[in-house]
């Protein structure tokens, strides 16, 4: 047909356009098979491994002086809203501080809680300068607690060998800091075991 030998000619002079130092002969072989596979390599990209933000060390952290409260902050009134947000956030978590909520259950909830802001007293202690000391505690660490008092002073309160109380809404529960060594964020995933008794 007619519209074949236009497209024979068409591509014939299309070739021979594309690739000149090709000769008719092989232009022609390549018209008599019956398909032409055009290959085609992409490049190879590299997978460039995600770069992990590598954060401050803990010696770093310590020079930046990063957990350090300045003097001028440590004010016992500034922190007072801080205490009532953490109010609100335990009502929330133990579902309202009712007087017919289980013990068990709140006490539970308490033992994986941020303490942050909650208003907290030493009523036990190996060492008895520390008893009776109360505040809000600003930071917890693995072995102490950060507590500014009333007087506007930061008490550094271990945790090891002290008692510490906590109230609301009229319901007191006691933190054994001894049993409590972990940061707040270990604490949330642990699993606590109750004993029937514990010593300081």
């Amino acid at each position: 047909p007619q519209d074949s030998e236009k497209a024979k000619t068409f591509v014939h002079a299309f070739l021979k356009r594309s690739m000149p130092k090709m000769k008719d002969e092989d232009i022609q072989d390549m018209l008599t098979r019956k398909a032409v596979v055009l290959e085609h390599y992409p490049k190879r990209k590299t997978k460039q491994k995600g770069k992990k933000t590598k954060g401050f060390t803990a010696k770093q952290r310590r020079e930046l002086r990063l957990f350090e409260i300045e003097p001028e902050q440590q004010r016992y009134a500034i922190f007072l809203p801080l205490h009532e947000l953490w109010k609100q956030y335990i009502r929330d978590l133990c579902h309202g501080l009712k007087p017919d909520a289980q013990p068990h259950m709140i006490q539970s909830k308490l033992l994986k809680a941020d303490l942050h802001g909650a208003i907290v007293t030493v009523t036990k202690s190996k060492c008895p300068s520390y008893v009776g000391i109360t505040g809000i505690i600003l930071q917890e660490f693995k072995h102490v607690f950060k507590i500014i008092t009333k007087e506007d002073k930061l008490k550094v309160v271990p945790k090891l060998n002290n008692v510490f109380s906590l109230e609301l809404d009229g319901f007191i529960s006691y933190i054994y800091g001894s049993k409590f060594l972990l940061r707040a964020s270990e604490r949330s995933a642990k699993k606590f075991k109750l004993k029937g008794t514990i010593d300081l």
